[in-house]
């Protein structure tokens, strides 16, 4: 589907202001960059699906920024998010919030090609990207126990996910899990690898993203003490072996 760059920036801060943000046209423009870059990218290298405007402003854009409805990201100074894939929801979240240091972790090279690209195309500052496994990555003396937040949209079990992001996250910052739909069942089973991670399960929000059907549910997990040197565990055992 062919759209002006009007249409585009009209939509996308309508969109916006659906969950009270209000973005300067510096902030629309490097969304627009965003998504011509992501789509150009997306012919070579499998990024995402979704490539209509429509849906990358509400599935890619407004859902890695909706979870500020829950969080107040303002106090926020800095941030990793693991298993970025084409960069969701860390560049949303830096666009909207400059001043957010953030670091961008992905296990695929050619995906952190893509985002360094990125980057650099929409000038941004305080934000660096890293090739690793959560795992590895999380071992890290320079990564461990260094952000305020740790966000997520990977698709993994919130078992597996505390596993790889909470080690990430500093005593008293928080943990965010971005679920689809009901995650009640999810959300228990996974209370006490939380706590064995040290972590507390803090609250669940759901949310309809606006103009569509999409169910998001935001689970915010509060590192209340530090994790142990034994997690994580090797590459692949979060995921082949959850905590139970």
């Amino acid at each position: 589907m062919e759209i002006s760059r009007e249409e585009f920036i009209g939509q996308l801060q309508n969109s916006f202001k659906n969950i009270d943000i209000v973005l300067t046209d510096k902030m629309s423009k490097q969304f627009y960059d965003f998504y011509n870059l992501l789509i150009e990218r997306n012919k070579i290298v499998n990024l995402t699906s979704i490539i209509e405007p429509y849906d990358v402003i509400e599935k890619h854009f407004i859902d890695s920024v909706a979870l500020v409805k829950f969080y107040d990201f303002s106090k926020v100074s800095s941030c990793i998010d693991v298993g970025t894939g084409a960069g969701f929801p860390g560049i949303p979240l830096k666009i909207v919030f400059p001043e957010l240091n953030v670091m961008l972790l992905d296990s695929l090279n050619k995906r952190v090609d893509f985002l360094n690209s990125v980057i650099i195309n929409l000038g941004l500052d305080g934000i660096s990207t890293i090739h690793s496994r959560a795992e590895d990555g999380a071992r890290n003396k320079n990564l461990r126990e260094k952000y305020d937040v740790c966000v997520s949209r990977a698709v993994a079990n919130l078992s597996t996910l505390s596993e790889y992001c909470i080690p990430f996250v500093k005593v008293n910052g928080s943990f965010i899990s971005y679920k689809s739909g009901n995650v009640l069942e999810e959300v228990t089973s996974a209370k006490k690898p939380i706590e064995i991670l040290g972590g507390k399960l803090e609250d669940v929000n759901e949310f309809t993203l606006p103009n569509s059907d999409y169910r998001r549910s935001f689970v915010i997990i509060k590192k209340i003490k530090s994790t142990s040197s034994k997690y994580p565990r090797k590459a692949g055992m979060p995921k082949n072996s959850p905590l139970q």
